[in-house]
C-alpha cells in the first residue's frame, strides 16, 4: 500500500526526490502524511482539491482489505 501511495504521488509531481511519506498504524487506523516541495503542492491537491480526494479514494478502498481506515494528508 505504502508503494502505491509513492507510485501515484511520483506520477504528479516534478521533484520526486523531495516526496516523503509517514506512516502512522494502529489498530483501527492507517494515517499516511505526504509532504512533498512547495511547488507540488498544488499538482497534488488539483483543483477544488479533486486530484486528492482521488487519491485518498483509493487508497481507503485498498484499505477496506485489511479492514482498517485509511487517511491520507498533504504538507508541504
Amino acid at each position: 500500500m505504502d508503494e502505491l501511495l509513492k507510485f501515484l504521488v511520483k506520477a504528479l509531481v516534478e521533484k520526486e526526490d523531495e516526496i516523503s511519506v509517514e506512516k502512522e498504524e494502529d489498530e483501527t487506523s492507517i494515517t499516511y502524511r505526504v509532504k512533498v516541495a512547495e511547488n507540488d503542492i498544488g499538482k497534488v491537491i488539483g483543483k477544488a482539491g479533486k486530484t486528492a480526494n482521488s487519491i485518498r479514494t483509493i487508497m481507503k478502498s485498498i484499505g477496506a482489505k485489511t479492514h482498517k481506515k485509511v487517511f491520507v494528508k498533504f504538507e508541504d
